[in-house]
């Protein structure tokens, strides 16, 4: 009987090698689009009262882990069933977030600054939404999650593939595959809200170390840039965030869309995939904003 679990645990240290080599491969091939995540997220994160930014960001969290718990059953599922609907999930969830990224720059190219009464009237209905407001953002950060943790799953399932040619498993290749896409998940869910956490957070870091150095030395010059350097470092955000949606677009078109993957060939990528998230992203535009107006003047009518 004890053998029997020592060679139980053999099994177990024996798989967990193997995945240690796939979880490898997977975190370095999904490296680039966790940045992108951060970058996202991050910038979803803030513009909320200080008291709130941790408990939205755990709100969101939690939804990150919804998320990859319907995904990873579903795209195992798909994978099985019929492989090639990934790649129009992916094209569709691409088309989602080109979306976001240039309403964003076009709602910052176009914006009307608001004067005299107008910026009252809207702090008013700030300070009535704002628990609505929360609820919108919080469920914007979480649709956008669910584009990027399918492309993190798909990423880190087909890393998990490649890595697990390169062994000799005596495993079965959907357990390691399995295994190998739930630690990535976790890890990038734990190790991207992490840092959001340690971001939004920086200017109570700064002030506590002003306080602890009675605001002398170099500890108190240290607090005070944090201070300082906090509303620049969430517009970097916005920016990078904006940007970061825009290329993870194109990137999804690029790669999934056999004929945009062979245009431009002496082209730079990230120019490439800047351009076709532009395009996908002012496509996208033009026919919610059709649907939007058609939908209003249907309810009108009736």
């Amino acid at each position: 009987m004890a053998s029997g679990f020592f060679a139980i645990l053999d099994d177990i240290a024996a798989l967990m090698d193997d995945v240690a080599v796939t979880s490898k491969i997977a975190t370095q091939k999904t490296a680039g689009i966790l940045g992108d995540d951060l970058a996202v997220n991050a910038e979803k994160a803030t513009g909320f009262l200080s008291s709130r930014e941790i408990p939205v960001l755990m709100k969101i969290m939690k939804g990150s882990f919804i998320n990859k718990l319907i995904i990873i059953p579903f795209v195992f599922l798909l994978e099985w069933l019929y492989s090639p609907a990934i790649s129009f999930i992916l094209i569709i969830g691409g088309f989602y977030l080109a979306y976001e990224g240039v309403e964003k720059i076009v709602e910052f190219l176009f914006h009307r600054e608001k004067k005299g009464q107008e910026v009252i009237e809207e702090s008013e209905d700030v300070v009535e939404d704002g628990e609505v407001a929360e609820k919108t953002k919080v469920k914007s950060a979480i649709t956008t999650d669910f584009i990027l943790s399918l492309e993190i799953v798909i990423i880190a399932l087909a890393s998990a593939k490649t890595g697990y040619e390169s062994l000799k498993s005596q495993f079965d290749p959907f357990l390691v595959e399995i295994v190998t896409v739930s630690i990535v998940s976790v890890i990038a869910t734990i190790g991207v809200y992490g840092i959001v956490a340690l971001i939004v957070r920086m200017d109570d870091a700064g002030f506590k170390l002003i306080k602890k150095s009675n605001d002398k030395g170099v500890i108190g010059k240290l607090g005070h840039l944090l201070v300082k350097a906090l509303p620049f470092v969430i517009k970097a955000l916005g920016v990078v965030g904006t940007i970061a949606l825009v290329l993870v677009a194109g990137g999804i078109f690029d790669h999934n869309i056999d004929v945009l993957h062979h245009v431009l060939p002496d082209w730079n990528e990230m120019i490439k995939h800047i351009i076709y998230g532009l395009t996908g992203g002012l496509i996208a535009l033009i026919l919610i904003s059709a649907g939007k107006k058609i939908y209003t003047l249907a309810t009108k009518k009736v």
